[in-house]
């Protein structure tokens, strides 16, 4: 395999990303909203009048939103990377180039990836600045960041960005339709989602030990989805009979 050759193809879809505007809107919007909307809806609302100890529960639970958005972004572009080019009749020329099947789909993979690990880690730091700003003057020491963040950002978002570019890839080679590659792309959100909300209930508590529990968890989901998505890639079919 060819490293050079995954990040030419990574480097043409930063280019067709660049020209569609929703992609660069879900880039920007989402992290911003996310990173002064839940903090600032807890903090605003009753500033001083939270225990620390409950505020501190509060948001790291909030903060694990991130493992989510890093799920959620590339649903939008990974999902777009075969389906739009198939639609606009560019995936063809670039299937019959000289690139193993393997190189491709890390190419197409790297395009979805940095995109969304950049915007996270942006939202990420907004979140962590604001919180601080906010609380420092009551708690006086920042409560951000911590391990819970560390673990977060350094394992469990960036193998929950894996797995959803994996997922989509696999819907995205089945599918002709942009929407419906997102929406069904979409579903593999859902047991992220059910452990933000669990973390927001402290049901399940949003700690150190459970976002490592989740993050070996991810991990093993990646390297079966990583064979699943390699098998499911035919490019001969792509190129002979999906109409």
């Amino acid at each position: 395999m060819k490293l050079w050759k995954s990040w030419a193809v990574a480097q043409k879809d930063f280019a067709v990303f660049r020209r569609k505007k929703y992609v660069i809107y879900s880039l920007v919007a989402m992290p911003l909203v996310l990173a002064l909307l839940l903090p600032g809806t807890l903090l605003l609302a009753a500033p001083g009048a939270i225990p620390e100890e409950v505020l501190a529960l509060l948001i790291n639970a909030e903060f694990s939103i991130f493992v989510l958005m890093a799920a959620i972004l590339p649903t939008i572009i990974a999902s777009y990377s075969i389906v739009g080019e198939k639609l606009e009749k560019s995936l063809e020329p670039l299937l019959a180039t000289p690139t193993t099947d393997t190189e491709l789909l890390l190419g197409k993979g790297i395009a979805a990836f940095v995109p969304t690990m950049v915007a996270t880690y942006m939202g990420a730091a907004i979140f962590m600045a604001f919180v601080d700003a906010l609380t420092i003057g009551n708690l006086g020491y920042l409560l951000m960041p911590n391990w819970n963040v560390a673990v977060i950002l350094l394992l469990a978002a960036p193998l929950a960005c894996i797995m959803s570019v994996e997922f989509s890839v696999i819907i995205s080679s089945r599918v002709n339709d942009v929407r419906a590659a997102q929406q069904l792309g979409s579903l593999v959100i859902l047991p992220l989602l059910a452990i933000f909300l669990l973390g927001e209930l402290n049901i399940l508590p949003i700690n150190a030990n459970n976002l490592l529990v989740v993050s070996a968890i991810l991990l093993a989901i990646d390297v079966g989805m990583l064979f699943l998505s390699r098998s499911t890639f035919q490019r001969e079919e792509i190129l002979t009979k999906w109409k």
